[in-house]
């Protein structure tokens, strides 16, 4: 399963810095999750998703040969 929160976060013109400060948490948090390598909990996915203005099930895609 990979996100989309670079994409999405691009989309809005928000930067790494100003999303994880609306999430509570470091830009290297944002960087990681944004590159697959650090999985969020489920109170932070919750977070990103909102301060998206998504839904929780638009922030990831599901890979299906896997």
């Amino acid at each position: 399963m990979k996100n989309r929160i670079h994409e999405l976060r691009k989309a809005r013109q928000i930067s790494q810095e100003e999303l994880a400060k609306l999430c509570g948490v470091s830009r290297q948090t944002i960087n990681a999750i944004e590159n697959n390598k650090y999985d969020p909990s489920l109170e932070l996915v919750f977070s990103l998703a909102t301060k998206l203005g998504i839904l929780v099930d638009e922030l990831f895609i599901y890979n299906k040969g896997r």
